[in-house]
C-alpha cells in the first residue's frame, strides 16, 4: 500500500514538473528576443524537444479562430478503411469481402434468386465445378481493383464450364464470340481455341469488362454491354438521353436476355452473401491456388503430359481445355496448368522420361491432295489420317492446309510458332459434276439418250425440265452433268506424288451435287464459282 502511494506521488510530481517546463518553454525574456538569442535549454527540456514551440517573436502572433467553436457533427469526420488482420476462411468469404457493386433490387432479382434457390443440387454442382478456377479469377480481380462479384459471372455465362459452346458459337467459361475473342488476342485455329483457355480467357474477359466500365462508368451498364454488345448499349443510352429520360440499366429498353442478365448475377451474389438465408449449400473451396503453371519447352502429347503428371487425362483437359487435338505445341501453348502438387510430380517425371515427348507433328500440305496420297506418304491407313484430322470421306485437302501426321524423318522438329498460331484446314469435294451438252439422235427418247450417255433418266429429265418418257427431236441439245475428279488426268510430279491442276469447285461445306442428289435446272450462273 505504501509503495503504491509512493508511485502515485512520483507520477504527480512528474506531471507538475512537465507543466512548469512547458510554461517556461512558452515564455522568453524580451531582452533575449531583442538580441535574437534562443531560449535557454536544459537537459530536462531536451527530452521534450518533440513538442511544438510557441513562437512569440513580434509580428508572429498565433492564429486563433475568431468564431465560436462548433460541435463536431455526426459523419463529418474522416476514417480510414482498416484491413482485417484475419484472413478469409475460404474463397467465398474472400469474395464477400470484395463486393463493391451497388445491389440491384426488384421483381426480376427476386425471381432469379428464387429460381437458383429452388435448385440446390444444380447450384452446388455448378459451384463445385468452379473449384479449379475460382481462386485465379478472384486473384486477378483483386490485382486490378475490380469488384469480386465479377468472379461469379461465369456462373451466369457458362456454369463455369470452360468447354461450353452456345448456339451463337460463343465459347469458354467467359463465352467469347469468335470476333470478340480475336479483338482481345484469343487465338482460334486448328489446334487450339484460347477462348477456352483458363488464363487467356480470364485475362481477356477482365480487359473487356474494364474497357466497358471505362466507357459507361457504371458496372451494370458494363455488364449489359458484355452481354448485348457495347454498340447496342451505347445507342440505347443515347436514345434515352435524347428523350430526357434516365439512362441507367433498369431504364433502358433491351432484349429480355440482357434484361435478366444482371438480375441473374445479383441472384448468385445474394446466395453467396448469405447461403443459409436461401437454403443453399456451397462446397468448401479453400483460399489457396488449385493449379500451378508449368512451362513447356518441347511439344508433348496430351496423354503423355497427363501420365507424367499422374492425373487422369480428362482432368488434364479440364485445366487445359484450349487444346483441340492430341498434342500440345509449345510454340503456341507455352504453358500448361496442373494441380499444385501434380505440377511438382510432372517436373520430376519429365526429367527422367526416356523417349519422344510427341508422336505427332503438323505438316503443311504443298498442293491440293487426296487423303489416300497423303496417307501413303506418311505410311499410315487413310482412315486413320481422316479420323485424326476429322476429314470426311470423298474430300480433298487444299493447298496450304495443315494436318496432324506422325513424326518421321525430317518431321522430328517441334512445330514453329507461325504454324502453331495460324494452322487451318481447308477441304473441297474430290468429285464434282461438270456441265456439258449432248445432242439427241433421230427417234431418241429421254430414256434412250440417258442410257446412251450412261446417266440416270430421271436426272436427265430433271436437269432439262422434261418428262422421263418424252420424245426428242433429232439434234436437240440436252444438258448433262458428268461426275469428274477435280484433279485432271494430266499428271505432274510434286513431292513424289502425281497431281494435276484442280478445276474450280465448291468447298467441302457446299459440295457439288452427285448422282444421288441431282441439281435443279441449270442457269448461266451454274458454271460460275461463287464468290
Amino acid at each position: 500500500m505504501t509503495l503504491s502511494r509512493s508511485i502515485a506521488r512520483g507520477i504527480w510530481s512528474a506531471v507538475a514538473a512537465i507543466s512548469v517546463l512547458l510554461t517556461g518553454c512558452a515564455t522568453v525574456n524580451p531582452s533575449e528576443q531583442a538580441k535574437g538569442a534562443e531560449a535557454p535549454s536544459s537537459s530536462t527540456g531536451s527530452l521534450f524537444s518533440f513538442l511544438p514551440r510557441v513562437d512569440s517573436r513580434p509580428g508572429l502572433s498565433p492564429l486563433l479562430p475568431s468564431d465560436a467553436l462548433q460541435p463536431i457533427e455526426v459523419g463529418s469526420t474522416y476514417s480510414l478503411n482498416v484491413t482485417s488482420l484475419t484472413p478469409p476462411s475460404d474463397i467465398w468469404d474472400r469474395i464477400r469481402r470484395g463486393f463493391a457493386m451497388p445491389d440491384l433490387e426488384g421483381d426480376l432479382v427476386r425471381d432469379r434468386t428464387q429460381w437458383y434457390s429452388s435448385r440446390p443440387d444444380s447450384l452446388f454442382h455448378m459451384a463445385e465445378r468452379s473449384r479449379k478456377y475460382l481462386f485465379h479469377v478472384v486473384e486477378e480481380l483483386e490485382r486490378r481493383g475490380m469488384p469480386t462479384e465479377l468472379a461469379l459471372l461465369p456462373f451466369v455465362e457458362s456454369a463455369f464450364n470452360p468447354q461450353a459452346v452456345s448456339s451463337a458459337k460463343a465459347a469458354g467459361m467467359w463465352q467469347f464470340m469468335p470476333a470478340t475473342g480475336k479483338d482481345f488476342d484469343l487465338k482460334q485455329n486448328l489446334f487450339r481455341d484460347d477462348r477456352r483457355d483458363v488464363l487467356a480467357s480470364t485475362r481477356a474477359a477482365l480487359d473487356y469488362l474494364q474497357m466497358l466500365h471505362g466507357m459507361f462508368n457504371d458496372w451494370h451498364l458494363a455488364l449489359a454491354a458484355y452481354n448485348w454488345g457495347q454498340g447496342s448499349v451505347k445507342k440505347a443510352v443515347e436514345r434515352n438521353q435524347k428523350k430526357g429520360l434516365l439512362a441507367g440499366y433498369e431504364d433502358l429498353t433491351m432484349p429480355m436476355e440482357t434484361r435478366l442478365y444482371v438480375p441473374k448475377l445479383q441472384a448468385i451474389k445474394n446466395i453467396v452473401a448469405n447461403p443459409a438465408a436461401h437454403s443453399a449449400r456451397l462446397p468448401l473451396i479453400e483460399n489457396h491456388p488449385f493449379f500451378d503453371t508449368v512451362t513447356l519447352e518441347r511439344d508433348i502429347d496430351v496423354a503423355l503430359a497427363a501420365r507424367l503428371a499422374e492425373i487422369d487425362e480428362n482432368d488434364f483437359r479440364l485445366l487445359n481445355p484450349s487444346s483441340r487435338g492430341t498434342v500440345i505445341f509449345s510454340a503456341g501453348t507455352p504453358n500448361i496448368l496442373l494441380p499444385w502438387n501434380n505440377a511438382i510430380t510432372f517436373k520430376r517425371n519429365l526429367q527422367f522420361h526416356i523417349g519422344p515427348l510427341a508422336t505427332l507433328t503438323a505438316w503443311a500440305v504443298p498442293s491440293s491432295m487426296r487423303t489416300a496420297d497423303i496417307a501413303r506418304r506418311f505410311d499410315m491407313p487413310e482412315s486413320d489420317l481422316r479420323s485424326l484430322n476429322k476429314i470426311p470421306p470423298g474430300m480433298l485437302v487444299k493447298a496450304g492446309s495443315t494436318l496432324l501426321v506422325p513424326r518421321m524423318g525430317h518431321t522430328q522438329a517441334d512445330v514453329p510458332e507461325h504454324v502453331a498460331d495460324h494452322a487451318q484446314l481447308a477441304l473441297q469435294a474430290e468429285m464434282v459434276l461438270r456441265r456439258s451438252t449432248v445432242t439427241a439422235k433421230k427417234g431418241e427418247t429421254v430414256q434412250a439418250l440417258a442410257k446412251r450417255v450412261r446417266h440416270d433418266a430421271a436426272d436427265l429429265a430433271k436437269w432439262n425440265k422434261l418428262s422421263a418418257t418424252a420424245a426428242l427431236k433429232a439434234g436437240q441439245a440436252l444438258i448433262v452433268f458428268t461426275e469428274v475428279s477435280v484433279l485432271a488426268s494430266a499428271p505432274r510430279k510434286d513431292n513424289g506424288v502425281k497431281h494435276v491442276a484442280p478445276k474450280p469447285s465448291r468447298t467441302a461445306a457446299s459440295p457439288q451435287p452427285s448422282r444421288k442428289q441431282a441439281p435443279t435446272a441449270p442457269s448461266k450462273a451454274t458454271a460460275k464459282p461463287k464468290k
